[in-house]
């Protein structure tokens, strides 16, 4: 069993944390990744969905805290859903969470009923940032994935890469 440590820096600038680094270390993380800065506006993913992508069979997402994995409770859903996917599990330090038994049933429907709640309500799928699939996309991600990670149908990403591209070819 691998146990990843996933950071998400309280300071956006420098990209760094070295205290929450230092602490999944001694909680016993094989590996801790951090995530970069997203820059001006921006709130990136990248090295969250870099993880989703190549974490294993009873490998382990271990995070500081449960809003690391996204603003939403849809978002943090879409994670744990993920996880569940590829056979792996996820521990939250604070407030000691853990999505294996009992305890996961309960984390999954207290992020349920979180999503069902939020602004948009079941069904709705808020507008894809272009700065989103861009960063996805320039990772190496195909539009089915990128469509699927981001919660938006497929024509939409293909459209706005549609869009990037024309201005990517009028800025030339």
């Amino acid at each position: 069993m691998l146990r990843i440590g996933y950071v998400r820096p309280t300071d956006p600038v420098s990209g760094s944390d070295p205290a929450a680094e230092a602490a999944l270390k001694a909680l016993g993380c094989d590996v801790v990744r951090i995530e970069e800065p997203a820059g001006p506006g921006g709130d990136s993913f990248q090295v969250l969905f870099s993880i989703l992508g190549f974490i294993g069979q009873d490998d382990q997402l271990v995070v500081g805290r449960l809003e690391h994995l996204g603003g939403s409770g849809r978002a943090m859903l879409r994670v744990l859903e993920r996880l569940e996917q590829r056979g792996a599990t996820l521990q939250v330090v604070d407030p000691g969470l853990s999505s294996r038994g009992a305890a996961g049933r309960a984390l999954r429907a207290a992020l349920q009923a979180v999503a069902a709640v939020e602004p948009g309500g079941a069904g709705y799928r808020r507008p894809a940032a272009t700065q989103d699939i861009r960063a996805l996309q320039s990772a190496g991600i195909g539009p089915v994935e990128i469509a699927r990670r981001l919660g938006v149908s497929r024509m939409t990403v293909w459209r706005k890469l549609k869009a990037m591209e024309a201005c990517g070819a009028t800025a030339s």
